[in-house]
């Protein structure tokens, strides 16, 4: 048990910034529901979804090629100084892409009028690969709270400037007729366009992460290791083509959405998926935070003895935590669906298919340690190849018929796909034996649970919170039973 709770503890430590920052930041989702339209909500997500493809291209595996050859050379300042020094180079080139080609950017994604947006999120991009590097060190040498620090530091300037840009200052604005502070804001606050100033918050944190980072980045003299470089790279491209599918398989049907979809109401039907694809959250934030506890520990703990058994445990409780979630979301929904304005609520059919989804793909990052661990990232590549392909066919076949549901139900048969072929490819080459009885029982089990309340409805709020609660209650109980010779050994 000593291994687990050590990743119990630093999946807390890591999850907190997580926690609280997306916490935070869904706090955001009520202001941005109820001061943006359906539209303009959309826009932000369509532009935060380019966002994701182009922060795989800049970093390119780098992250998960440091945490590799720090274990393998057991030479941690020249890898990551080599590594640094070369997602250092790739962010300023790109830096300077943006700037000189931002019209022309602007007008290939189909926002001719937004060549400014695309300067600020070129620089926002840049930063925010580069300071990956110095974030990825730091959990390789367990510095959690630091990692800690620097990650809620970030999250607190943007929601802070979040709150100031589009709260405080209008109404200063609003209420104010004369006064220093007035006249100040006026000096660059411009009233319409809000969501200029989400990015702006989001360029100005990615800035206060980088010069926090500095003493981490330059605090000794730079070296560079072409030889070590060269098989970074070889290891990181594979990841860097898995990531890209990775992240089509994540946002991409936000884009395709805007194509597909009647001008008229495409960019309104972005932002209601958007914003009930928020509802995730909970599952979403505790997948982040294992994640960055995960990956380095299955690369540390691999050379034990007992590393697939350890990997099995993992996989345990990891679906009992995403299952639990998962069941807490449904039984609540109700609640949680307050915090999106109502107009934005049309969407929640597709909650329950998203969160599914995010729980397939929880477990498809503990799968994936086969390949990860055997140098053989190239499968990564190709399974996300796979869920990409599938991903953009049934977008493609499903959105013109059912619309947005279309694309919640193209990134669950694309999650569950690769998860199969996964597992049976990883049982090949890095077999570990997972207990897919108790898997199937907690995933099974909730849902059933979530469809009994679907089907039986209740009059009284009251009565239907109640009932909720003690299915909740049961569905604990049967895991405590089933768990029990573990709980047991773990309190004595």
């Amino acid at each position: 048990m000593n291994p687990l709770k050590k990743l119990a503890g630093q999946t807390a430590v890591y999850g907190l910034p997580s926690i609280i920052g997306r916490l935070l930041n869904y706090l955001l989702v009520p202001l941005y529901t109820r001061v943006f339209s359906e539209a303009e909500y959309g826009t932000v997500s369509v532009m935060y979804a380019y966002v994701g493809f182009f922060i795989v291209i800049l970093t390119y595996g780098m992250e998960t090629a440091l945490f590799r050859y720090i274990e393998q050379t057991g030479e941690r300042k020249k890898t990551y100084h080599t590594a640094l020094l070369s997602v250092l180079v790739s962010s300023t080139l790109f830096i300077l892409f943006t700037q000189i080609f931002s019209g022309n950017i602007a007008s290939w994604i189909d926002y001719p009028s937004f060549s400014e947006y695309v300067r600020w999120f070129g620089m926002i991009i840049a930063l925010d690969a580069l300071v990956s590097i110095p974030l990825a060190n730091l959990r390789s040498e367990n510095r959690a709270k630091r990692f800690a620090f620097i990650r809620m530091l970030g999250i607190g300037v943007n929601i802070g400037l979040n709150l100031f840009f589009i709260i405080l200052c209008p109404w200063i604005l609003k209420t104010s007729d004369d006064g220093i502070l007035r006249s100040f804001i006026e000096l660059f606050f411009v009233r319409d366009d809000l969501i200029a100033w989400v990015f702006i918050s989001n360029l100005l944190a990615s800035l206060v992460t980088f010069l926090v980072l500095i003493p981490d980045m330059f605090g000794s003299r730079l070296t560079f290791n072409p030889k070590l470089w060269r098989k970074m790279v070889a290891y990181g491209v594979p990841l860097l083509i898995a990531g890209l599918a990775g992240i089509a398989n994540e946002t991409l049907d936000r884009i395709i959405l805007r194509y597909l979809l009647p001008q008229n109401i495409a960019e309104a039907q972005v932002g209601i998926y958007s914003a009930c694809y928020k509802i995730s959250i909970l599952m979403t934030i505790f997948i982040q935070a294992y994640r960055y506890a995960a990956e380095p520990f299955f690369f540390t703990y691999a050379k034990k003895n007992d590393s697939k058994n350890v990997y099995a445990l993992l996989m345990n409780y990891f679906i009992i935590a995403v299952a639990l979630l998962f069941l807490i979301t449904m039984l609540y929904q109700d609640v949680v669906l307050l915090m999106i304005d109502e107009k934005f609520r049309v969407g929640r059919d597709v909650i329950p298919i998203l969160l599914i989804a995010n729980l397939s793909l929880g477990i498809y990052y503990n799968l994936s340690i086969w390949y990860k661990l055997n140098n053989m990232t190239r499968f990564g590549a190709m399974l996300s190849i796979m869920g990409a392909l599938i991903t953009i066919g049934l977008n493609f076949w499903l959105i013109p018929q059912i619309g947005y549901l279309g694309s919640a139900w193209a990134t669950l048969v694309c999650y569950v796909a690769m998860v199969v072929v996964s597992y049976f490819l990883g049982q090949r080459y890095f077999p570990v034996k997972y207990n897919l009885r108790k898997a199937g029982l907690y995933i099974g089990v909730a849902i059933f649970i979530v469809l009994i309340c679907r089907v039986f409805s209740f009059d009284s709020v009251v009565v239907k919170y109640v009932v909720h609660t003690l299915l909740l209650l049961f569905y604990l109980a049967m895991i405590a039973w089933v768990e029990r010779k573990i709980i047991l050994s773990a309190i004595r």
